[in-house]
Formats: C-alpha cells, sequence, structure tokens
C-alpha cells in the first residue's frame, strides 16, 4: 500500500483477533493464546452456564470480546423474536461486548428454523422491511449493531440494486455498521460473477467497522464458505485493497470446521496484521505472556 487510509470509522479499532472456539479453551485458559480479542458466538453463550461462560467471563476480563450471532432473521417477515433478543440483550449487559454483530439474511419463516444464512432480495421494499428491523432491534438492545454480508448461492430476479449499495444505504439510514466479510464477498463474487473490487467500492466509507476472513471450500463450478481453511491469496488480495479503502479497522479470522491447534489460526491473525500495518505482531497489545 502506498499510503495509509485513516478510517474515518467511529467503531473501536481493537486490532486482531480469533474466534473463541471450544477446542482452543485449554490455551485460552493457559494463556498460551495469544492475540489481539476475541469473537465468541453469541447463541453458544445465550442458553449455557457452566464452562462455556466462565470461559467467556474470563476471556473478557482480560480482553476484548465481541457477540457474533447467526440466528437473528433481520430480513425474514416472520416478527422479530423477543425471546431471543431478551436473552441476547441479558448476554450482552453481562459481558459489554465492543461490537454486537449478525449477518443480513433471513434464517427462516412461519417459525421454522432453516440453519442457513439466506440472502434477501436487493429492492426498495426489503430495504424499508430490514431497516425498520434494525431500527427496532437498536432500540432494543440499547447499542448499535453491525450486519455482515453473507456469502450467497442465488440471486432474485426481483433486485433493484448491488448488495453492496444495499448494505451502504441501510447502514445510513440506520446508523448501524457494516462488518465486511472479506471472504464472503470472494466466495458470492466468484459464484455470481461480479467483480469483487466493484463490491468494495460499492461500500460507503465510514460505515464498516470490522473485516472479516476466513477460508472456504472449492466446490468446482462454485465456492462453498466452510470457515475450514487458510485464507486464499485472493482473499489476502482483496483485504489489502478493502484496508486500501477503509483504512486499518478490527479484523477477524474465523475457522470453524476442521479446527487446526490454536497458533495455525493465530498465524493467519498475524498474516492479516503484516498485511494492514506493515508489522509482526510480536508487540499485540493485549499479548499475554
Amino acid at each position: 500500500m502506498n499510503e495509509r487510509v485513516q478510517p474515518d470509522s467511529d467503531w473501536p479499532d481493537l486490532g486482531f483477533g480469533v474466534g473463541l472456539r471450544a477446542e482452543h479453551y485449554d490455551d485460552v485458559l493457559e494463556g498460551t493464546a495469544r492475540t489481539d480479542w476475541f469473537e465468541a458466538i453469541s447463541e453458544n453463550y445465550m442458553d449455557t452456564g457452566g464452562r462455556p461462560l466462565r470461559v467467556l467471563e474470563q476471556v473478557r476480563r482480560d480482553r476484548p470480546v465481541a457477540l457474533h450471532g447467526v440466528a437473528l432473521s433481520i430480513g425474514s417477515t416472520d416478527p422479530l423474536n423477543r425471546d431471543y433478543l431478551a436473552r441476547l440483550k441479558a448476554l450482552a449487559d453481562r459481558i459489554e461486548p465492543a461490537f454486537v454483530t449478525d449477518h443480513l439474511c433471513w434464517t427462516g419463516v412461519d417459525g421454522r428454523s432453516l440453519y442457513d444464512l439466506l440472502p434477501v432480495p436487493y429492492t426498495e421494499e426489503a430495504l424499508a422491511h430490514v431497516a425498520s428491523r434494525v431500527t427496532e432491534v437498536q432500540e432494543f438492545l440499547g447499542r448499535r449493531i453491525l450486519l455482515e454480508n453473507a456469502s450467497t448461492y442465488v440471486e432474485y430476479r426481483c433486485s433493484q440494486m448491488p448488495e453492496s449499495e444495499f448494505l451502504s444505504t441501510l447502514a445510513e439510514r440506520t446508523g448501524c455498521g457494516i462488518l465486511l466479510d472479506v471472504n464472503n464477498v470472494h466466495v458470492s463474487c466468484t459464484n455470481h460473477g461480479w467483480d469483487p473490487r466493484t463490491y468494495i467500492d460499492g461500500i460507503a466509507r465510514g460505515r464498516v467497522g470490522q473485516f472479516h476472513l476466513a477460508g472456504f471450500t472449492d466446490m468446482g463450478g462454485w465456492l462453498f464458505d466452510t470457515h475450514s481453511a487458510p485464507a486464499c491469496e485472493e482473499g489476502w488480495t482483496l483485504y489489502a485493497y478493502a484496508v486500501e479503502r477503509f483504512g486499518v479497522l478490527s479484523t477477524l479470522f474465523e475457522w470453524d470446521e476442521s479446527i487446526p491447534p490454536f497458533a495455525e489460526v493465530a498465524r493467519q491473525t498475524e498474516r492479516a496484521r503484516e498485511i494492514a500495518t506493515g508489522k509482526s505482531g510480536e508487540g499485540n497489545r493485549f499479548a499475554v505472556a
């Protein structure tokens, strides 16, 4: 990068983090899991006590934490799940995360979950619908949220605008932030024949509060977002392009299947640090001795 862009986002800069996974609890508790911050999957801690919640509370005492959900279903036509929101608010009030995030998607209809992150049509009607729900969620939680671009595998013929424009306008109307998942940009753009740089250029500056990185599975004719591998070289190049546009923001690497030792995941995070800042993680701000 020739010239460092200064972020104009008002979201906190946490540095470079790793998803908190049960496979790494021992590393976390023993203090050998060195990273700036952790992201916890909200639903894994909303309905459980015992060790998982104790680990999360201990992590939060030592590190910033983000809560990342997969079941808000902000794009559904079902009424918002008030019981779910109450449990999410209770967890957020208990943990005091730096971010509460979820996905721009719907996950079910008529009270039935499809256990997938399904795309919304990018229409003015859908935009108004989702915006009203985002506003309601933020008022209920008493905090702003960030919404992530999900990996997608189908498009709607009725869509009236690019996904990036939909996200940017949603953020402008509601004050929510955008969690820009660079891996998902690569996956969706490859699957649909979109240009990934044009996608990133379509996201308004000042609206992105966080980056995600991950790996995927190449299915031959399309890419499947599995979070089961290191990031690809195209993903790293696209991340560098995103940093050039939006500046250095809180960045997290996700690994959710075939999870390797913590050190392997941390190496991905440190590569992100080096790309974004030109520095190694030897002096990372929250390192544990």
